[in-house]
């Protein structure tokens, strides 16, 4: 007999951390064993579904960074360990880790873009000894919209890492870089390396303009891999919302190489 797609599996929460005012870690027991830069769909009885970025993941465990932005959402906040939530999947194509083995990774990520790829930092983190090295480039709206900040300290210290995190706007409670991600790359000294590879996600806006920015410095178009994690719907192609002319984002992606993502104009 045929399982129906739709039907969730019920999974209880471990832990809940506070990362701002509107965005939470949760942590679930699950046997979930998702890739890199997959997502799931959410759901509350009687109040409604949503697509979901795993934002870490372990034997037993997942971790979503979700905002409080609608119905759902509000209602997740409400939650404390020991509560359920209701999960399907996972879904789409993730990042291939095993293709940025023994690469020089570049990372650039916006705001919540920096979810979808914290469990690749952390990887390479655990096994720096599978990556030549790794430039990640993380910019937030103001210091206190910044995510995993404990995690980002710890990436600093890592020998292989070179960490550059900058708000768009600063404050009095900051004192570190400030301007967008575009400003950093443009005035750094990374440029064309057949042994590159970059991956940006975010906003739309700031993967266009982060991609130019790379594009400038000669680095080919196929070294380039994006996240359309913010298209996501039904999650298996049903619904049509995550289509852009031909392609269901939801299942050729939500990650793309460049030279595909490029002609994904929404």
């Amino acid at each position: 007999m045929m399982k129906n797609p739709y039907i969730p599996n019920k999974y209880s929460i471990l832990h809940i951390q506070h990362q701002t005012d509107i965005d939470y870690t949760f942590r679930l027991a699950c046997d979930i064993k998702p890739k890199n830069g997959q997502f799931v769909e959410l759901s509350i009885p009687k109040i409604g579904e949503a697509p979901i970025s795993i934002s870490d993941f372990g034997d037993g465990y997942i971790d979503m960074t979700i905002r409080r932005v609608g119905k759902v959402t509000d209602y997740l906040h409400s939650l404390q360990p020991g509560d359920h939530m209701y999960l399907r999947g996972p879904y789409g194509n993730g990042f291939p880790l095993d293709h940025y083995k023994g690469k020089h990774l570049v990372i650039a990520a916006g705001g919540t873009g920096l979810a979808p790829v914290k469990s690749i930092i952390n990887y390479f983190h655990r096994n720096s000894h599978e990556i030549q090295k790794l430039d990640l480039f993380i910019g937030f709206k103001s210091s206190k919209d910044i995510l995993f900040m404990d995690e980002i300290q710890g990436w600093m210290k890592n020998e292989k890492f070179n960490v550059i995190l900058t708000v768009d706007k600063g404050d009095e409670d900051w004192t570190g870089n400030v301007g967008l991600i575009t400003q950093y790359i443009s005035n750094g000294t990374i440029g064309n390396d057949e042994n590159l590879e970059v991956i940006i996600v975010g906003p739309p806006l700031m993967m266009k303009f982060t991609a130019l920015e790379f594009l400038k410095k000669e680095i080919l178009e196929k070294q380039i891999w994006v996240s359309f994690e913010r298209k996501m719907s039904c999650g298996i192609g049903k619904c049509g919302h995550c289509k852009i002319d031909e392609t269901y984002v939801c299942l050729e992606g939500p990650v793309f190489n460049y030279t595909k993502a490029k002609k994904l104009i929404d």
